[in-house]
């Protein structure tokens, strides 16, 4: 086991954007550095040049940042262990590989794909599916099963071949994991897997295991996928004669409804982003949603997915970054999957939408009001938002909750005007327009209140009819903040006009 300063990493593939499970073992990986004051390392696994997108590669770096997680060491930080991409590092794993083969723990394999197939067939054929292994592995064209010259002489051909790790018959191969405890596996179910291809690249298990101990990573968090791999590494670390690093096997994140991995299609069908940041497919064009996008704000996003598999073992459920470092222990990273909940996400949003700052929300409200052509002073804005955030769940939901606040109603909400808009409404809305014209007083939310229940009173009308309509006319729909903070905020000359707009339309209904 490494000794000395925490180094953990994360390291995705360039395949396409990242998952949301992703960003979660980059937070864990980053949580866990951060409280043991040790280096959070990226690092870009792109042997599989195959699946490579381009893209993907800027895509997650930007998803990182918008998070708030820092590299300290990685493609775009540097370091001392650079270079952080796989495909520049490819010579250095070659040397590894051609060690293992030396040591009889791996073999060079010449078995084209024509000649695996047809094995497969075979074995399909017989009812049985073919695993390259012990039981196996003599019948094949490999180093182990041809004569020493013959293997030569392919070599000095130039004939493709692979290095396959050389699984030990019958054993079994234990490990601690720091969440799920004692592991075993029994040799006798693996495969002698591939560790460096024809291609000269080594696949993600030889990489994988050299890297980490070249870059003295101290413990390897990353998702439960990877768990059926682990006695590979295992033996990896320990035939290459390196030091182990500690391993944890993060849960699933689990579809809303239904058993299984949360997916793309699961986003798609009820309508929630899978991904940080929107996504195109350069092949396909194809647009997925981003939480960047949708309006959700990077803390509520990385709140949200930290108690997604961790249990701060409290029940405060809002944190910051540096809350979240604080309270972070592995140990309480449970086992089992955790299913994900997009309502949940929303109310992580809105709860972030009620902590922020009025000012620092008004100024993200301008940037989306600017978009729209609308220029309005900051103080107006911020008092806006001010009467209205607590309705929102994003930013752009000020505008559903307060357009009235920057534009005349253009339309009325058919539904209210059915309702509030009776007999006699008209004429009532003409009597408070000619009162409204001759009040002398100022225009402050509370004195025009004032002087217009006086007004009402004096009328002996019902309050609820009057005040109902006059919302109609002033906001387009029965909603909004306090009648008379409309009036102040959108002076006596705007709030007269719509009076008037509102005789002379919502009568036309």
């Amino acid at each position: 086991m490494n000794q000395g300063k925490v180094r953990v990493r994360f390291a995705p593939s360039p395949t396409g954007p990242l998952h949301i499970g992703g960003v979660r073992t980059a937070l864990f990986n980053y949580l866990f550095a951060r409280k043991n004051k040790g280096d959070f390392i990226l690092r870009i696994e792109d042997t599989d040049r195959t699946r490579f997108v381009p893209g993907a590669e800027a895509y997650i770096s930007e998803a990182l940042q918008w998070c708030g997680i820092t590299v300290d060491e990685g493609v775009n930080a540097g370091g001392p262990c650079a270079p952080y991409r796989q495909s520049e590092r490819k010579e250095i794993y070659r040397q590894y590989a051609l060690s293992l083969v030396e040591s009889g723990n791996a073999y060079y394999a010449f078995d084209s794909s024509d000649e695996l197939e047809r094995v497969r067939s075979d074995f399909k054929g017989g009812g049985l599916t073919f695993t390259y292994n012990a039981e196996n592995r003599m019948a094949m064209k490999n180093s182990l099963s041809l004569g020493e010259n013959e293997v030569e002489k392919l070599i000095g051909q130039d004939a493709p071949f692979v290095i396959r790790f050389k699984m030990p018959e019958d054993i079994t191969v234990s490990e601690t994991d720091l969440i799920r405890g004692d592991v075993s596996f029994d040799s006798k179910r693996l495969d002698d897997k591939i560790l460096f291809k024809s291609d000269g690249m080594p696949t993600y298990h030889m990489a994988n295991v050299v890297d980490d101990h070249l870059m003295k990573i101290t413990h390897v968090i990353r998702g439960e996928e990877w768990l059926p791999s682990l006695p590979l590494h295992v033996l990896l670390y320990e035939k290459l004669g390196f030091e182990k690093p500690q391993f944890a096997h993060l849960p699933l994140i689990l579809k809303p409804v239904g058993k299984g991995k949360l997916s793309k299609r699961d986003g798609e069908k009820m309508g929630f982003p899978v991904f940080p940041l929107q996504w195109t497919d350069p092949k396909t064009g194809e647009v997925s949603k981003g939480y960047r996008e949708e309006g959700y704000f990077p803390g509520a996003f990385i709140n949200m997915l930290a108690l997604l598999g961790w249990n701060p073992g409290t029940e405060q459920e809002i944190f910051s970054m540096e809350e979240l470092i604080a309270a972070f222990e592995l140990e309480r990273v449970g086992k089992s999957g955790s299913r994900f909940d997009p309502e949940k996400a929303r109310w992580f949003n809105h709860q972030y939408m009620l902590k922020k700052d009025v000012n620092e929300v008004a100024g993200m409200f301008a940037v989306f009001l600017k978009q729209k052509g609308i220029v309005a002073e900051m103080d107006y804005i911020s008092k806006v938002v001010g009467m209205v955030k607590e309705r929102a769940v994003f930013v752009h939901e000020i505008w559903e909750q307060g357009h009235y606040f920057f534009e005349a109603p253009g339309e009325y909400n058919e539904k209210d005007v059915k309702k509030r808009w009776k007999e006699g409404v008209p004429e009532k809305m003409q009597d408070i327009h000619a009162f409204l014209s001759g009040y002398q007083g100022e225009w402050k939310a509370s004195l025009v209140k004032e002087a217009f229940s006086e007004f009402v009173n004096s009328k002996a009308w019902g309050f609820g009819v009057v005040m109902n309509a006059l919302r109609i006319c002033l906001v387009g729909a029965a909603m909004g903040p306090d009648l008379f903070e409309i009036c102040e905020m959108i002076g006596r000359a705007e709030t007269l006009q719509r009076i008037e707009n509102g005789i002379q339309n919502i009568n036309r209904n």
